[in-house]
């Protein structure tokens, strides 16, 4: 048999989806298909010449996803008041000024 599996002490990192990954070394020429690759049950690394490569290349496929960064918030002042320049009278005011349907008060 030509493959054969290296187990590492430390382990690998799991996929993005949470799989286990195993090294798998092609011991055939490079020429031939042979090199080293780590896999899971949904993806794998391209055959690399050299075994860090392959591990370099997995933990880039692999790497968590980077959220984008939020605006921060502002600050609010304690000598900053801010008027209510709204050209339209709100909606609240109104209501206030009808008369109810048997013509009292509100």
């Amino acid at each position: 048999m030509t493959q054969k599996q290296i187990s590492h002490p430390e382990g690998l990192p799991n996929c993005a989806a949470g799989h286990r990954a195993r090294h798998i070394h092609d011991e055939r020429r490079a020429s031939a298909g042979g090199g080293h690759l780590v896999e899971c049950c949904c993806r794998s690394t391209r055959k690399h010449p050299d075994a860090d490569a392959a591990l370099r290349d997995w933990r880039r496929l692999n790497q968590p996803v980077r959220s984008a960064r939020t605006a921060p918030a502002p600050t609010a002042s304690d000598n900053v008041l801010q008027f209510n320049l709204g050209l339209a009278e709100p909606a609240g005011r109104r209501t206030r000024a009808r008369a109810n349907v048997q013509g009292g008060c509100p």
